[in-house]
């Protein structure tokens, strides 16, 4: 199909380059007329082009005139509808503001007013590009939560992401402090500050991620967005010798709590040096390790820093040891009054730092971007 003035007149073509690396082409006045009937000035120009095959869907559509003015213009899909756009104000370009559908043909339509007052017709149709797979993708925090200072932004995919660069250029964060996207393995990557964040930031993550070419065929499935808060500065510090639990806010002190913490002379028992996360907070949990002969055991006020099997909790059957001697299975034993006044100050994104154990922890065990040095994590950016 070409563009074609709707005058039972013959066409001449004009072309352009279209976004998606094919020729562009135009209808405009013109072909075999006779001495008494000129055919209009006007001359269209429509990117992607008349005929085009495999057009990306996150590109706008665009169709401008030459010699002449817009008048209306509409770009319909095949069920008719028609997307959204808008005539600029000099009336030479109308532009698309609605990405197009993946595996569809979109039909053009329009008129133009030229510079010898008669009207030009267009028409013309164009098919948009059919993935081999789709890969969608989830991105935390999510909307409305406060979270610590700590908490790293994740955008995780189902499936693994061939062209890592394309990916990680439709994200972006605001503010961006001197924070660095990283690829932790192929389906997900992170993004944190190199230092805490500052308390109280607002924080947008923005991920273009629709139509975006992820390689070997496999295209992007949805844009996604975030809005966030950074709360309070609160860093919890255990030194392990101390068998005590410090909370920090804002770098003064605020409680210390006397704590039992993992077996000093046992490396898999240890808690394992290294900057962690809370990622998650229940009011009981179950502990239970039939591999070191315990089941049924329920505690209270659980925060767990570390996926590798730390918390932070109540364990009153311990209480004889709580703040005189290292005894846990590798978590922070707390006396259920603190553990519970240490749980209600706590948020999902605090720091947790731990030293002075025999052990540290590999950087493996979710969430571990602080345990990553800085001088690395650069390197682990797609860009």
């Amino acid at each position: 199909m070409s563009l074609v003035l709707v005058a039972g007149l013959a066409l001449i073509a004009g072309c352009s380059g279209g976004s998606d690396g094919k020729s562009g082409s135009g209808g405009s006045a013109g072909g075999n007329t006779s001495k008494a009937e000129a055919a209009p000035v006007a001359k269209f120009t429509a990117v992607p082009a008349d005929g085009a095959k495999d057009v990306a869907v996150n590109v706008p559509v665009q169709v401008s005139v030459a010699e002449g003015t817009l008048t209306e213009v509409s770009v319909t899909n095949p069920e008719g509808k028609a997307i959204q756009g808008q005539i600029a104000a000099d009336k030479h370009t109308w532009t698309s503001t609605e990405s197009l559908g993946y595996g569809k043909t979109y039909t053009y339509a329009g008129k133009a007013t030229g510079t010898d007052n008669k009207t030009a017709d267009l028409k013309g149709a164009f098919t948009t590009l059919t993935p081999t797979a789709k890969i969608r993708a989830t991105v935390n925090p999510t909307d409305n939560q406060t979270v610590g200072v700590a908490m790293p932004i994740s955008v995780k995919f189902d499936k693994p992401v061939k062209d890592r660069v394309a990916a990680q250029k439709a994200l972006s964060v605001t503010p961006a402090s001197d924070g660095t996207w990283a690829w932790l393995n192929p389906q997900q990557v992170n993004f944190r500050p190199s230092k805490y964040w500052p308390e109280n930031t607002k924080v947008h993550v923005d991920a273009k991620l629709y139509g975006v070419a992820y390689g070997d065929g496999a295209y992007g499935v949805d844009d996604l967005t975030s809005d966030f808060t950074i709360g309070r500065n609160q860093v919890v510090k255990i030194d392990v010798p101390t068998h005590q639990l410090v909370v920090l806010r804002d770098g003064h002190q605020t409680a210390s709590y006397p704590a039992s913490f993992g077996l000093d002379n046992d490396a898999e028992r240890t808690t394992p040096n290294g900057t962690f996360v809370v990622m998650q907070k229940d009011a009981k949990w179950s502990f239970d390790n039939p591999q070191y002969g315990y089941t049924n055991v329920v505690k209270k006020w659980a925060v767990r820093f570390s996926n590798h099997g730390e918390f932070i909790h109540e364990n009153n059957d311990n209480a004889a040891n709580i703040g005189k001697k290292n005894s846990s299975h590798g978590c922070a034993n707390l006396l259920e009054a603190d553990a519970k006044a240490y749980y209600d100050s706590s948020l999902i994104g605090d720091p947790v730092e731990v030293t002075g154990s025999i052990t540290t922890l590999p950087a493996k065990y979710d969430w571990y971007d602080w345990q990553i040095p800085w001088s690395q994590w650069k390197t682990l950016s797609a860009s």
